[in-house]
């Protein structure tokens, strides 16, 4: 049942991963994927309130769902790497570095947003 649980909820991650990426380049058409920074930083609060709010609960099953499901498929590593690759190709050098730097500091922060939230 755990298994079916993380299927479902990755699915709705992606989902929602998605309909982010279309909202933002429905209203400001760009090849700056700031969408993509934005899902992982959101994925990563999520985490981090997840994984402080329920540490030492019984029921670690909810955890995974969230963590492994939701923000799993919500988050993109691969994206976060391919997009700052393809915009260097394209000589978009500049918007390639801001990726590279506001990705893990974004995603950092809003982890321990979320774990100061979970206290």
């Amino acid at each position: 049942m755990t298994l079916f649980l993380i299927s479902c909820f990755g699915a709705l991650g992606c989902v929602a991963r998605y309909l982010l990426e279309y909202s933002v380049r429905r209203h400001h058409p760009t090849y700056r994927p700031w969408a993509t920074v934005a899902a992982n930083a959101i994925g990563c609060g999520i985490a981090g309130y997840v994984a402080y709010r329920l540490v030492g609960r019984t029921d670690a099953h909810v955890r995974d769902i969230v963590l492994t499901g939701f923000c799993g498929g919500l988050t993109t590593f691969s994206s976060a790497f391919a997009i700052p690759a393809i915009l260097q190709r394209e000589h978009h050098w500049g918007y390639s570095l801001a990726l590279i730097t506001t990705t893990p500091l974004a995603c950092a922060g809003l982890y321990v947003m979320g774990m100061a939230l979970a206290h």
